[in-house]
């Protein structure tokens, strides 16, 4: 088996919140296909260091402050790669392909409309995620319920998971109601929708007249899917999943989840009985995957850039985006 090459991936966005990117040269590894800047580790070089050499040799830019995005490690058979990806928070000068490469700038939405390697799928789902997830929690009623998520996309929360449980509902006739609502507040603050209902809520509402972006699946629920079945039902669909622990994870990633939610990362009032990971064992179970990761469990907003120094994309939440 080939040693892992280490290499440092900048992620630049621009304030037209465009990326750039380049073509690799068509004799290279994994050449003729679009990648994001960087370069190898070289010996007794930190990543920002390699990171900062990197992008001057091949754009002519002047990185000034990153921050980590996510790791990945890919098995190519006849390379082993593993990509230490920093997004550029800040740069000075003009990109231009030093190296005689082609150099263009994307909308991060569009992204997933060029030819990438493998290994970088995950950086454009990580890019195209945000950093907080809002978890929706209880409610008195429906305008309870449409007031408080008003709040949160207020609060310019982009990604929100509908948590509905059996008992969370009085009346199962409102739900159809409560989903369209909640469908239509999110695609007008341009936020993405995952569905986490349980089997007697499925069965009592209509799907096919909502849009939405995805599943969340439960640990409970993660237990029980089939591969093959689900990701059919898919259907192109997003697929989050709650995990505790490493089978847990292995689980999603066996099911290709595009994300994932681990904790407790911190002691929780809702679940006094769960120990909490702690952020050091958060990170060392993150560093194995290949998915973006949110934190979960006695985090807020305020936990987000330890999140991001631990590996994670953000903090996932109930009561602290749920007022």
């Amino acid at each position: 088996m080939p040693d892992i090459v280490h290499v440092a991936v900048a992620v630049i966005v621009n304030a037209n919140n465009e990326v750039c990117i380049s073509l690799r040269h068509k004799d290279s590894h994994q050449g003729g296909l679009w990648e994001f800047p960087g370069g190898k580790i070289e010996h007794g070089e930190t990543t920002e260091q390699a990171l900062i050499r990197e992008i001057k040799e091949e754009l002519d830019l002047d990185i000034q402050q990153s921050r980590c995005l996510i790791t990945i490690t890919h098995d190519y058979h006849d390379k082993r790669v593993c990509l230490h990806v920093r997004k550029v928070l800040s740069y000075q000068g003009q990109a231009t392909g030093v190296e005689g490469q082609q150099v263009e700038w994307v909308n991060i939405s569009s992204l997933s409309d060029y030819g990438f390697p493998v290994a970088n799928l995950p950086v454009i789902k990580a890019l195209q995620l945000p950093d907080r997830y809002l978890i929706t929690g209880k409610f008195i009623d429906n305008d309870d319920f449409v007031s408080k998520l008003k709040n949160a996309l207020d609060q310019k929360i982009k990604l929100v998971q509908l948590r509905l449980k059996n008992g969370d509902l009085k009346d199962k006739n409102q739900m159809q109601l409560l989903l369209e609502q909640t469908a239509m507040l999110c695609r007008q603050s341009g936020a993405k929708l995952m569905l986490n209902l349980s089997s007697d809520f499925i069965d009592a509402i209509d799907l096919s007249q909502v849009s939405f972006d995805g599943f969340h699946a439960d640990s409970r629920t993660l237990k029980l899917l089939s591969t093959g079945e689900f990701q059919h039902a898919l259907k192109g669909k997003l697929l989050s999943a709650s995990c505790h622990n490493s089978k847990e994870l292995q689980q999603a990633m066996q099911l290709e989840a595009d994300f994932v939610v681990l904790s407790p990362v911190q002691k929780t009032a809702s679940h006094p009985e769960m120990e909490a990971l702690g952020w050091q064992q958060f990170s060392s179970m993150v560093e194995r995957l290949t998915v973006p990761v949110y934190a979960l469990g006695g985090v807020s907003a305020g936990d987000i850039e330890t999140a991001w120094s631990h590996g994670g994309q953000g903090v996932a939440a109930i009561s602290a985006f749920w007022k």
